[in-house]
């Protein structure tokens, strides 16, 4: 049994983000990132590089390569051991983009913002 959960990140109409760009990942790309993330639900907060690096401020991703490509999903923890994935990306430099990592801070305030109002389902 996995020691965490992970959910992906939720708008407000229910849909979700990290699925649907996991949903587009080429088949073998997807069976890995999917694969990654059991991993990341069996360490949690114990996960260390090559599968997980923290990136800044209580932001992490998941790192999962297939050959000469590269995709990261990133997430948070909240308590009760529970991840949330926020977004994904194909790496396509050297440094994570900035743009990324804001993007899941903004959603990060966002989940915790609409839980504690109740709103969040």
């Amino acid at each position: 049994m996995s020691n965490f959960k992970v959910d992906f990140y939720r708008f407000e109409d229910g849909s979700k983000p990290v699925g649907v760009f996991i949903r587009s990942l080429n088949l073998k790309m997807k069976a890995k990132v999917v694969a990654d993330l059991h991993l990341l639900e069996e360490y949690g907060n114990l996960a260390r590089e090559p599968l997980s690096k923290e990136l800044d401020d209580g932001i992490f991703e998941v790192r999962t390569t297939e050959g000469s490509d590269i995709v990261r999903i990133l997430y948070f923890f909240d308590k009760d051991k529970l991840i949330i994935a926020t977004n994904g990306f194909v790496k396509k430099q050297q440094k994570t983009p900035k743009g990324e990592i804001d993007l899941a801070k903004r959603r990060r305030d966002d989940y915790f913002r609409r839980k504690e109002a109740g709103t969040y389902e």
